[in-house]
């Protein structure tokens, strides 16, 4: 998830749950038996946990920990990406993955919208917001999707496992090979050291997308399912399961990362402690990682750093207790929008216009970090329920007026002309 010097939000394509078909602006609209419902609430709770990172402090005095930054640190920006995922399959096939000409028209598609959501993010590194722009990152994301998309769920979950590990151990062999990340968000001015730029993306910066690249596959995997109609026992299963998976994770993780050995290792590359010293080594280890590591482990320091656990680390650990913590949110928000059609229109009508700013992500992130300019991060508990307000209303509003975010619609539009433009 974003925090504080750092930022996340997956952009929104079409309406999501909208059929590869329903391009139009009043698609899917308020609670729709086509829309589902309970990715735009996932993605809102998304963008809500993200913006507490930004605006909360992530840390008590004592260094540890605070409530906001135990439960959404590292978790949100990774939601978003599963969800970003999601979306790119729903665009494109959904259950059926589009090949031939249909998979150049859905890649030329994907392009366009990457354009856009790459172009904005490059707008927004350039504020002094004190937010780590991710939206650079997931337009590479939106690239290599695109190159995915006629990939069926069980070959993308299949990956997303292996590039839980395969991703951490790329980026422990490439990292120092190359320069250390100048910024902590991409702008503008970043395009005049392309090579540079291309390194942080994928490899240095905050947000790795050739770790990342397991949150995709995750979530372009579970869009391929048949989400309207999993059966109840399995969506409920995905929830408990992704808790517990995402909490044995964490456990296993604190368990070695308190080990002699690991510590021993890790000492080399980081300060532990001395045994003179108050804090013995492993309390130190975790004072020092639990409030977010910027996407990268130290570069000069030892393997055991694959072991470690924190927001943004990057490691095997990390990108498997936040997906884990991913599909759980997921299921829990598609089982509340079960119900609510359950109980009918009218409470199927509430959730959607209540998720409304979910399907409005990139044009309620940018808003957050254009706010966010001027004040700083940091700016409170209050500063967080204002803009939170905000965001729900506005999004309340498009989805009554049938309507996409600007910027969506933006996107929208130049994906449907990039998709004409393919022969066929």
């Amino acid at each position: 998830m974003g925090e504080r010097g750092r930022g996340g939000a997956a952009p929104a394509d079409r309406p999501t749950g909208a059929t590869p078909a329903a391009a139009g602006p009043r698609a899917d609209r308020v609670g729709g038996p086509a829309r589902l419902i309970g990715v735009d609430l996932a993605r809102l709770l998304a963008l809500l946990a993200m913006m507490a990172t930004h605006l909360v402090s992530v840390a008590n005095d004592d260094g540890t920990p605070s409530a906001v930054g135990w439960w959404f640190s590292g978790r949100a920006s990774a939601l978003f990406a599963v969800l970003a995922g999601v979306s790119l399959a729903l665009l494109s096939g959904r259950t059926r993955p589009a090949r031939g000409r249909a998979w150049a028209r859905a890649a030329a598609g994907l392009l366009a919208r990457a354009l856009v959501v790459g172009a904005v993010g490059l707008v927004l590194g350039g504020l002094d917001s004190g937010i780590a722009v991710i939206l650079v990152n997931y337009a590479v994301l939106f690239v290599l999707g695109a190159l995915l998309v006629p990939l069926g769920a069980r070959v993308l979950l299949g990956l997303a496992l292996v590039w839980v590990v395969l991703g951490p151990v790329l980026l422990q062999v490439l990292r120092p090979l190359l320069p250390e990340r100048g910024s902590a968000s991409p702008s503008l001015d970043s395009l005049a050291e392309p090579g540079h730029l291309l390194a942080e993306l994928l490899v240095t910066g905050y947000y790795p997308v050739v770790a990342w690249l397991a949150y995709l596959l995750l979530g372009m995997g579970i869009g391929r399912l048949d989400l309207a109609r999993l059966r109840t026992e399995v969506l409920a299963a995905a929830a408990v399961g992704g808790v517990v998976v995402a909490a044995l994770v964490t456990s296993v993780a604190h368990g070695l990362m308190r080990l002699p050995v690991v510590l021993d290792a890790l000492g080399t590359s980081a300060p532990l402690g001395q045994g003179g010293e108050v804090t013995p080594p492993a309390e130190m280890l975790r004072l020092l990682v639990d409030t977010g590591m910027f996407g990268q482990t130290p570069t000069d320091g030892s393997w055991a750093w694959l072991l470690v656990l924190a927001p943004h680390a990057s490691t095997p650990p990390d990108l498997a207790a936040t997906m884990a913590s991913s599909v759980a949110v997921l299921a829990a928000c598609l089982l509340l929008e079960r119900g609510a059609r359950a109980a009918g229109a009218p409470l199927a009508r509430a959730l959607a216009v209540l998720s409304g700013a979910g399907a409005a992500t990139l044009s309620g992130y940018t808003l957050h970090v254009v706010l966010t300019t001027g004040t700083g991060t940091g700016a409170g508990a209050q500063a967080w329920a204002q803009q939170a307000l905000l965001l729900v209303v506005l999004g309340a509003a498009l989805v009554l007026a049938g309507l996409r975010g600007p910027l969506e619609a933006v996107a929208a539009r130049l994906a449907a002309a990039a998709r004409r433009l393919v022969p066929g």
